[in-house]
């Protein structure tokens, strides 16, 4: 079956054309194919996790469980010719308690796994991201170069030696730790402050 998806993500097709919109439709399918292939790798406490997770989020649930409830207070009430069972709601809200760990743990693996597919899509988007920044670059360097050739005053402008290096990501990030820690370690000042220029809180 993942071959038959993979032939279908990659196969041409007749609807492509060299213009923007081709290139859009075919993404489009190329994407759809990859998550019928992540759909199809799904393990089946996945499967039964977002089924149960996608059930209590609806409306039908909420309308299930007022009928439910409803009549079980409604019983217990002595409102009805019926016997009561429970007379103290201990059972009832045994009952919800328990429905409530199962449902929250339901809830929490279908996080988990929607976090990893964020992960996952973040990490392509970063990717994505670093291939176009350094196919930029490069653009920035070759441009320069014939500008350069042709005797372009903007050629000698020092900020695109600058414009063409690579950059770094790690370089970027640790820049960025060590900015946030230099804000952080900063103290604030203003009608609220106390001795050594700390925050007081009232």
């Amino acid at each position: 079956m993942e071959r038959a998806l993979n032939q279908q993500k990659y196969a041409p097709d007749r609807r492509d054309s060299p213009q923007l919109a081709g290139v859009v439709e075919r993404n489009i399918r190329a994407l759809l194919a990859r998550r019928q292939i992540e759909e199809a790798a799904k393990p089946m406490s996945g499967r039964v996790a977002d089924n149960v997770t996608r059930f209590t989020g609806s409306m039908r649930f909420v309308y299930i469980h007022l009928v439910l409830f409803g009549a079980w207070i409604v019983v217990n009430l002595g409102w009805t010719p019926l016997p009561r069972f429970d007379e103290s709601f201990v059972v009832l809200a045994m009952v919800a308690s328990v429905e409530a760990i199962f449902l929250s743990t339901f809830v929490l693996i279908s996080q988990n796994r929607m976090q990893a597919l964020a992960d996952k899509r973040a990490d392509l988007d970063l990717q994505v991201s670093l291939l176009s920044e350094h196919e930029i670059t490069q653009l920035v360097s070759l441009v320069t170069q014939i500008a350069e050739k042709m005797g372009i005053e903007q050629a000698r402008d020092p900020e695109l030696v600058e414009l063409a290096q690579d950059v770094a990501p790690e370089k970027v990030l640790d820049e960025m730790e060590a900015h946030a820690r230099d804000f952080q370690a900063t103290p604030r000042r203003g009608k609220h402050a106390g001795p050594g220029g700390m925050e007081r809180r009232a």
